[in-house]
């Protein structure tokens, strides 16, 4: 068959990277390169390129005149008139298929003849945004796609309505579908009971193809999905720091239905990123928040499974770093939605609509196109960075994490790493200064020239200002481990002089942790194999002076009495 003749205008140099990578690209895509030939002004000879008749005779002479739209203008003729402005007024008298790219968001810094063109390019029967040139690729191939189909020459039926190879009813679980009309009955008012035979539910919500289950049916209730379609798992991976790296934290490759896989992959985030523990003052179940809300790490995973390109080789990909969350599918933007679209309000245009209708009615997502817009509001009022969204070798959606915490959250921050070390929220100082005065007074109930050093109960308090808490010689000691930077536990340990990371240990580090005499270099990952302590200032200060006043005091006997109080 002959081929569809394709002309690029465009022939400014900001468009040189542009058009070289769609070149490449007509020529390597077997669908592009069996369908189109493609015609650019790169391809004219060097003597005529200032020949205005040969760009005007290609444009005659095809099928579809693609025209490339920055911020230049053009050389203009006689008649103030570009060529990129000659060639589409050409291209529109022939009744040329004129598809019409525009570079960038903001026309304000544009030449005023280009914003006038891209006013006149209304008239397009396709017109579209781009920033990358991976962008104008997409677009500029599901343009084309478009075209082939308004010609009949391919016919493209979706995915998920096709029927699945060498699937059969019994390759669906029952039970499945019953607790799917269990869920939809109570939470969208689904009709069907649960009683009803399998292929009557599959009918109403059309997963059957001539008698046989779809793909979309395969995915949402399969008891074995991956084994008619192999790529339609989950790859979820922790890496160390902030790119792909070896070794790999933590990796795991999740399968089964699409319920599971999205549960799976957000229990698998979830776990491994900070987790806040409130008080139970307004309630019996205390609160708890995550770093990343819970509803975005699902929107983000949901949407990514729901929306992506099952027939591709891909497979969706959550990678957690140290400064992000990045969800990545094998798909792209529906031809309607642009990337600036998904920050404002904008219609449901999913690419597998009976998979998502399913995933609707159990309350998955919202057929209302607002998923991405809580994403970017649930991270506003958390204090997270806007949620980012790209199209590169697929759709990435980039949700930054609170990587470094905000001085009024240090406290906080320290008081959960207490109660995770066997402290209880706002009692955890109280217990701890308890501990110390027991000790004290113990000691000098006995006689003793007792283990704490600093000012004691009966001591002026510096103008009525709050004191640092009685140290004892070990609360020294660890100090001192961590005065010259940041120390592990182990040397902590040590340097107290514990055998083993007793329970006493644990309240020791967390009770300077909670005295702002210490604080952790990883406040956000209290319980992380790398969390190291080191001295505030004002753990500095109380050192200080407590080795100033008090050096020539401390004994081994007092040492020995230390070792009683904290239960070695």
């Amino acid at each position: 068959m002959n081929r569809f003749r394709v002309f690029v205008s465009g022939v400014q140099s900001e468009f040189a990277a542009e058009r070289q990578a769609l070149k490449d690209y007509f020529r390597e895509d077997p669908l592009l390169q069996r369908f189109f030939k493609l015609f650019l002004f790169d391809d004219i000879p060097a003597s005529d390129r200032r020949l205005d008749d040969v760009y005007l005779r290609k444009v005659d002479n095809s099928d579809v005149y693609v025209g490339l739209l920055g911020w230049g203008y053009g050389s203009e003729n006689e008649n103030g008139l570009s060529p990129t402005e000659r060639e589409y007024d050409r291209a529109s008298e022939r009744g040329v298929h004129r598809l019409v790219f525009v570079k960038g968001k903001e026309d304000g810094a544009r030449h005023p003849k280009t914003r006038s063109l891209i006013g006149k390019a209304q008239a397009a029967l396709v017109r579209r945004r781009f920033d990358t040139t991976a962008e104008l690729k997409t677009a500029v191939y599901a343009s084309l796609v478009e075209f082939l189909e308004s010609r009949s020459v391919v016919r493209r039926g979706r995915f998920d309505a096709a029927p699945c190879q060498d699937a059969t009813l019994d390759d669906l679980d029952r039970q499945r579908m019953i607790q799917f009309i269990r869920t939809a009955r109570r939470v969208r008012k689904f009709p069907l009971t649960e009683d009803v035979p399998p292929q009557t539910f599959l009918r109403h919500v059309n997963l059957l193809a001539n008698g046989r289950p779809t793909n979309a049916a395969v995915l949402l209730f399969g008891k074995s999905p991956q084994r008619f379609l192999p790529t339609s798992e989950i790859k979820c991976a922790r890496f160390h720091g902030t790119c792909v790296a070896k070794p790999i934290a933590s990796y795991q490759l999740y399968r089964g239905t699409v319920f599971d896989l999205v549960d799976h992959a957000a229990d698998f985030v979830l776990s491994k990123i900070d987790l806040s523990v409130g008080t139970r003052a307004e309630s019996v179940r205390a609160p708890v928040s995550y770093e990343i809300p819970k509803e975005v790490v699902m929107e983000a995973i949901v949407n990514a499974v729901a929306h992506r390109d099952y027939a591709s080789n891909g497979s969706v990909q959550v990678m957690l770093f140290k400064d992000r969350l990045e969800v990545r599918n094998p798909g792209t933007l529906p031809t309607r939605l642009t990337l600036d679209q998904l920050r404002v309000p904008h219609n449901s245009v999913p690419t597998n609509p009976l998979l998502a209708h399913a995933m609707y009615l159990v309350e998955y997502i919202e057929k209302m196109g607002t998923g991405t817009l809580d994403m970017i509001r649930r991270c506003a009022a958390t204090g997270l960075a806007e949620p980012e969204f790209a199209v590169t070798d697929g759709f990435v959606a980039t949700i930054r994490r609170s990587v470094e915490p905000s001085p009024s959250r240090d406290q906080a921050r320290g008081q959960v790493e207490a109660r995770r070390e066997g402290q209880v929220g706002a009692k955890l100082k109280g217990q701890a200064s308890n501990e110390e005065g027991q000790a004290s007074n113990e000691a000098h109930g006995k006689g003793g020239q007792g283990d704490h050093v600093g000012p004691s109960r009966g001591q002026p308090h510096n103008g009525g200002q709050a004191v640092s808490p009685p140290l004892s010689r070990r609360d020294l000691d660890i100090l001192r481990a961590a005065k010259a930077g940041p120390a592990s536990r182990k040397k902590l340990l040590i340097a107290g002089r514990y055998s083993r990371r007793s329970g006493s240990f644990r309240r020791r580090v967390a009770h300077l942790v909670a005295s702002r005499l210490l604080e952790m270099t990883l406040p956000n990952k209290p319980t992380s194999p790398s969390q190291r302590y080191r001295l505030t200032q004002e753990g500095r200060a109380a050192l200080a002076s407590a080795e100033h006043r008090h050096s020539d005091r401390l004994s081994p006997q007092a040492d020995a009495k230390s070792s009683l109080h904290a239960g070695e």
